[in-house]
């Protein structure tokens, strides 16, 4: 029976060992859904008020039904992101209805990026970048941890220069 591989990455079956995302991203996202959505509420519901008439104004509950929605639809997709390292490769498994597996080599990484905007940065969040040869195979870890963004950074980053240096 195998131990695992280096770090402790995989366990003894060789399973890998899967990492959520925060909740500091879901909060993010369910924050500007209110946000954006309730503007548009207030927006629909004077622009119709003012325009057709009071009765009208009940179209505003539509975003407001539609925050409801995608409340539920955002947490759903924050469940289904998560990542593991292993020995030879990253894997990235994310989606609800169609559920999709990337698998990222380390010795085929050209560039790791840590982005975080404006509202990321204000959440305490990073984003992990993935570039390589192939387009198709870019891949983006979001809504990390600032210290756990670089701290992949920086080991994906050595993975890929110790596993490019054989070929």
């Amino acid at each position: 029976m195998e131990t695992g591989s280096a770090g402790g990455v995989e366990t003894a079956a060789d399973e890998p060992v899967w990492t959520g995302l925060p909740p500091g991203l879901l909060r993010m996202r369910r924050l500007l859904l209110v946000v954006w959505l309730g503007l548009a509420a207030v927006g629909v519901g004077l622009l119709l008020g003012l325009l057709v008439g009071p009765a009208w104004a009940a179209f505003a509950l539509l975003p407001l039904a539609g925050i409801g929605w995608g409340w539920v639809l955002l947490g759903r997709n924050w469940r289904s992101w998560r990542y593991a390292e292993r020995a030879d490769d990253l894997l990235i498994s994310r989606g609800v209805l169609w559920r999709e597996e990337t698998v990222v080599p380390y010795g085929r990484m050209q560039l790791v990026e840590v982005t975080s905007g404006p509202v990321e940065r204000h959440f305490g969040l990073a984003s992990v970048q993935l570039h390589t040869a192939a387009a198709a195979t870019d891949a983006t870890v979001p809504g990390l941890a600032p210290a756990e963004a670089e701290r992949l950074r920086d080991r994906l980053t050595a993975l890929g220069e110790a596993r490019s240096a054989g070929l």
